[in-house]
């Protein structure tokens, strides 16, 4: 792209400004000190860099190479991008040049060529993890904002609603209580009492005769207040005497008791935001309010491709062969992501049948598993060469989860490729699939851990006080709110971590009363630890001591809730 920078009113430039601002921090060192790889869960994820093999080398063409260029309606091109895109020679059109919300005019998967199987060197090219989780999020917010006109909001009953994200801000209908109304059963009294109670009651539902001073009526909880009343006095606070007067215990307020029409909100008000995630305490709201449909976005779908012939579905691992863990857990991870998945399908080693799934694909996201780093049998980095797919992320300075990667495929349509070893799956999952389904959903992306806390203090967040509430806040969350910025949960370690030179780590923790203790069993081909976890705690590179704040990814069961909320 040349000419005059575009405006940039959503700020879009400065963060792709951190993306081209990983590029000086691409070549690794090599670690001043002896580090453990298997504690740091880097065995299996891509090999040690050593002496010149340090910086990486320029990637092979290899049919129609994947781009590095920005798409467009992302926002403005970042200035001085650190890799420009490769020149395009000849060959089939490239499937994304239609305005999102046409048909791609990809070519034929069968006809495409396509590089050789493990010929893209894995080198060190890699992004920051937390400019990936933004880059993530933010690639799903432009698909969102991008087709808008072509994918209008849902309108659905509040129960059809449940889990969603509102697409619109939910506004007060009504004046909430929409009339005075008593805040506890007794009686309502008018003047200075004691009082000569009417015989006839007022019950929630019901509208009252006004009172004259000296009166006093039953009332129940939520009923209307009468007019020209003074007061509500709770049944135990008041005492009937024999000829029927009722007379205070304690003194009597005026107003007391009483909840004033429109104390909640009053019509017009916004109730929450657009981007609001729709659980039950919302639908509890939404009727309040008067709504009878909620105007929400539609669920991301996702196609998900189980790849390696090595995998078995039944039975023990037996003549090198492994039980897939990933294609029993990565569909309901995906669900509860807030993702509607279409499709499961095993596909081995072969790559003319990713190339033809892909392809064929009309799902928001596409996810792979396994075959992104540089092995004999990794070939969806040529897949996506073959495809023209532009590459957004390609692979990410953490650990587990170093070979994963995330490209533009289609308009309106991404692929994230997982790492096969089953961690390393998870990590790739939290940091590159869910920020990019909340962008798709249009929920809020949030900021990092709180800022302004002081690493090494030792004090304990005041955050969250109790195990399922300081897990309250959703665990699958991006970072760099568009809005107001929403913190990260965090908690403090109770033993130290160790931290690799370079990247961060994304370890498994059990978190109660604010304090995180790392568990064993963190490498990437290891489901142990985070089969017990409650989160995984972002270790910044170096490591962290005990006392340490660290943020936190929870977990969905462990009382993140799942999904948007």
């Amino acid at each position: 792209m040349s000419g005059s920078p575009a405006p940039d009113p959503d700020g879009f430039d400065s963060l792709l400004a951190l993306v081209n601002d990983a590029s000086a921090r691409r070549t690794r060192d090599e670690p001043a000190a002896p580090y453990d790889q298997e504690a740091d869960g880097r065995t299996g994820d891509a090999p040690q860099a050593t002496g010149d093999d340090r910086t990486a080398a320029p990637r092979p063409s290899a049919g129609e190479p994947a781009g590095t260029a920005w798409p467009p309606e992302y926002g403005p091109e970042p200035p001085g991008r650190a890799t420009p895109p490769p020149a395009r020679s000849g060959g089939a059109p490239r499937p994304h040049e239609t305005p999102d919300g046409e048909t791609p005019g990809r070519a034929s998967a069968a006809a495409a060529s396509h590089g050789q199987c493990g010929a893209r060197p894995h080198g060190s090219a890699v992004t920051g993890w937390a400019e990936a989780v933004r880059v993530a999020g933010r690639a799903g917010q432009a698909v969102r904002e991008r087709t808008a006109a072509v994918r209008p909001p849902l309108e659905l009953p509040p129960a059809e609603a449940l889990g969603l994200v509102l697409a619109r801000p939910l506004a007060a209908l009504t004046d909430l209580p929409p009339f005075d109304t008593s805040a506890m059963d007794g009686w309502a009294v008018a003047g200075p009492g004691p009082w000569r109670v009417r015989p006839d009651g007022v019950l929630a539902g019901q509208s009252g005769e006004a009172l004259a001073d000296g009166e006093a009526v039953p009332i129940a909880t939520g009923a209307r207040v009468p007019r020209d009343v003074t007061a509500v006095i709770r049944s135990e606070h008041g005492r009937l005497d024999a000829h029927g007067g009722l007379h205070p215990e304690r003194e009597v307020v005026h107003g007391q008791d009483i909840r004033p029409r429109a104390q909640e909100c009053r019509t017009g008000d916004t109730l929450l935001p657009a981007g609001s995630a729709v659980t039950p305490a919302v639908l509890g709201l939404a009727a309040a309010a008067g709504y009878d449909t909620l105007a929400v976005h539609a669920r991301p779908t996702v196609d998900l491709f189980v790849l390696g012939d090595e995998l078995l579905t039944r039975g023990l691992p037996r003549d090198g062969l492994i039980r897939d863990a990933l294609g029993p857990m990565l569909p309901h991870w995906l669900r509860e992501a807030g993702a509607e998945v279409r499709t499961v399908e095993r596909l081995g080693d072969r790559p003319d049948a990713l190339a033809e799934a892909v392809a064929a694909s009309e799902a928001d996201l596409v996810v792979t598993t396994g075959g992104t780093a540089a092995g004999p049998v990794d070939f969806v980095h040529p897949t996506l060469e073959r495809l023209g797919a532009d590459l957004l992320v390609d692979g990410v300075a953490v650990r587990p989860g170093h070979p994963m990667l995330l490209a533009r495929t289609a308009p309106g349509q991404h692929l994230v490729g997982l790492p096969g070893n089953p961690l390393a799956a998870v990590c790739g999952l939290l940091t590159l699939v869910v920020p990019l389904l909340r962008g798709l959903a249009g929920a809020p992306l949030r900021q990092g851990a709180a800022a302004g806390r002081t690493p090494g203090s030792g004090a304990v967040p005041d955050v969250y006080e109790t195990r399922r509430v300081q897990l309250s806040s959703d665990p699958l969350v991006a970072t760099a709110p568009p809005g107001p910025d929403v913190a990260a949960p965090t908690a403090v370690l109770d033993a130290p971590v160790q931290g690799h030179p370079s990247d961060t780590r994304l370890v498994p923790v059990r978190v109660d009363a604010g304090w995180a203790r790392p568990l064993s069993f963190g490498g990437p081909a290891m489901l142990r630890g985070v089969a017990t976890a409650d989160a995984l705690a972002v270790v910044v590179p170096g490591g962290a001591e005990a006392g340490h704040p660290v943020e936190l990814l929870a977990l969905p069961w462990a009382g993140g809730g799942g999904g948007f909320t």
